[in-house]
């Protein structure tokens, strides 16, 4: 099938694009800068919210895999906001066009403050911007394909582990930092528990999901179980064998993290066992 992924030249649309390509998919490939896009995608470079006809002008796909979105990692960013009506209006003409699927990587952040599991059906109570903005394109694009009578998809993207410098996570910091030479990383006191994933799996994860249509809805892009977060970091640093120290306490922990708050893997692991899915 034909996917278009936006935000394909972000830290996650480089690993989505690949493994769909990998996967056997046409890939249309879109955002502002194409140097880290795969060569064998087809890419068009640009705005993608300046586009009049934007089904036509990407190639008439079969999806939808909107992954485009500013300042993701600066939580409290006016962005999350102000680009809203953009993308409800992207959204909304592929809503109105004859592409199947819409599907739309979301974030834990729509929930807000939580401890446990989190599942499809767990109230959201968002209290940043970006989660605030994140749950309401959620309400705004599941709207619209029921009213056009599209299959609806959304992504719930948990906490990524992968050591590439140019991402905004802490392992991307911390990478950064030990390329650059330091001794030491300011860090908390990581107690806090989070679902981690690495970064492989996660694009491995969105591409089996997008690639069947027999498992809609929200779908959590997890490892399903909760990790402490120095735990976790420790282990990254000895994996990838940095010299690179934590200064534990430099910083305090985020107000609005939860304790501990993990992904409920039922629909995902349905996904990735269900060798008999049906492909769209």
């Amino acid at each position: 099938m034909k996917v278009l992924v936006t935000g394909a030249n972000g830290y996650l649309g480089q690993g989505v694009v690949k493994h769909l390509l990998d996967y056997g998919h046409q890939v249309v490939a879109t955002d502002i800068q194409d140097n880290s896009i795969d060569q064998r995608a087809d890419i068009l470079v640009g705005d993608l919210f300046q586009v009049e006809d934007p089904y036509a002008f990407f190639g008439e796909p079969d999806v939808l895999l909107h992954l485009a979105w500013r300042d993701g990692f600066v939580h409290y960013s006016d962005k999350h906001i102000e680009d809203l009506p953009k993308h409800y209006a992207f959204i909304k003409a592929f809503a109105e066009s004859n592409a199947r699927m819409i599907a739309v990587m979301g974030s834990m952040h729509e929930i807000g403050f939580y401890e446990g599991a989190i599942k499809e059906d767990t109230p959201c109570e968002p209290t940043t911007p970006y989660g605030i903005g994140k749950n309401a394109l959620r309400e705004l694009t599941s709207m619209l394909c029921k009213q056009n009578n599209k299959e609806f998809m959304w992504l719930r993207g948990y906490y990524i582990v992968g050591n590439s410098q140019y991402g905004s996570s802490v392992f991307s910091k911390i990478t950064a930092a030990e390329k650059e030479g330091k001794k030491e990383f300011p860090f908390t006191m990581g107690q806090n528990q989070f679902d981690f994933i690495d970064y492989e799996a996660f694009c491995e994860q969105v591409t089996q999901s997008v690639s069947q249509e027999s498992v809609l809805g929200v779908i959590n892009i997890c490892s399903g179980h909760p990790e402490k977060l120095a735990d976790r970091v420790e282990k990254f640093i000895k994996e990838n064998k940095y010299k690179i120290q934590l200064r534990y306490g430099a910083f305090p922990d985020r107000p609005y993290d939860s304790k501990a708050v993990w992904g409920d893997g039922k629909k995902i692991q349905e996904i990735l066992s269900n060798s008999n899915n049906d492909t769209i």
